[in-house]
C-alpha cells in the first residue's frame, strides 16, 4: 500500500512537471511572437528590424537546448498555420516561411538550443554573464549566417549586397539585443537558486 502511494504521488509530480515545461515553452512562444510585433521597416531592405532575436538568444539561453528548441519550432508551427506570431510587415502564413525573412525564422530554433548548449557549456568555467554573451553571440552569428544564405538564395544577390541587406544594418542592435538577453538570463538563473 505504501509503494503504491508512493508511487502515486511521483507520477503526479511528475505529470505537474510536464505541464510546467510545456506551459512555459507555450509562453516562450508568447514572449518571440509579442518580440516580433516591435517592428520597424528598412527602406533599403526587405528585412524590418525586430525584437525577435533578443526572445530567440533569452528562450535558448533561459529553456536551454531542447526546450528553446521545442519553444521556437512551436512558433514556427503557429505563424504555419496563420496564427499572428510573425512581425507584421510580412505576409504571415506559410507564405513568410518562403519570403526574404525565411531562413532568419527557420534558423530560430537551432540559434536558440546552440544559445542554451553554449550558455551550458560554458556556465562551468567562465562568468555567467560572459557565458550568456558568448552564447548569444553563437546564437546571432547562426540567425544572421541563415538569414543572409537565404536572403541571397531567393535575390540571387552577390555577398556585398547581402551584407548590406541582411547583415550590417543589424549588427548594433544584436550587441544591444544580446547583452540585454545575457543580462536577463543570469538575472533569472539567479533568481531560480534564491
Amino acid at each position: 500500500m505504501q509503494t503504491m502511494t508512493a508511487s502515486r504521488t511521483q507520477e503526479i509530480s511528475s505529470s505537474h512537471s510536464l505541464a510546467n515545461r510545456v506551459l512555459v515553452v507555450i509562453g516562450a512562444t508568447l514572449l518571440v511572437a509579442a518580440c516580433a510585433h516591435v517592428a520597424i521597416p528598412l527602406f533599403f531592405t526587405p528585412v524590418p528590424l525586430t525584437l525577435q532575436t533578443f526572445a530567440v538568444v533569452l528562450v535558448g539561453l533561459v529553456l536551454g537546448p531542447r526546450a528553446g528548441f521545442a519553444a521556437l519550432a512551436l512558433y514556427l508551427a503557429e505563424g504555419a498555420i496563420g496564427l499572428p506570431v510573425f512581425n507584421p510587415q510580412g505576409p504571415g502564413g506559410l507564405a513568410q516561411l518562403t519570403g526574404p525573412t525565411a531562413g532568419y525564422l527557420l534558423s530560430y530554433p537551432f540559434a536558440a538550443a546552440l544559445a542554451g548548449f553554449t550558455y551550458k557549456h560554458l556556465r562551468s568555467t567562465k562568468p555567467a554573464f560572459v557565458a550568456a554573451l558568448a552564447a548569444g553571440t553563437a546564437a546571432s552569428v547562426a540567425m544572421l549566417s541563415m538569414g543572409a544564405g537565404w536572403l541571397a538564395l531567393l535575390t540571387h544577390s552577390g555577398a556585398q549586397t547581402v551584407w548590406a541587406a541582411a547583415v550590417a544594418p543589424f549588427l548594433p542592435g544584436e550587441v544591444i539585443k544580446i547583452s540585454a538577453a545575457a543580462a536577463a538570463a543570469v538575472s533569472v538563473q539567479r533568481w531560480r537558486k534564491s
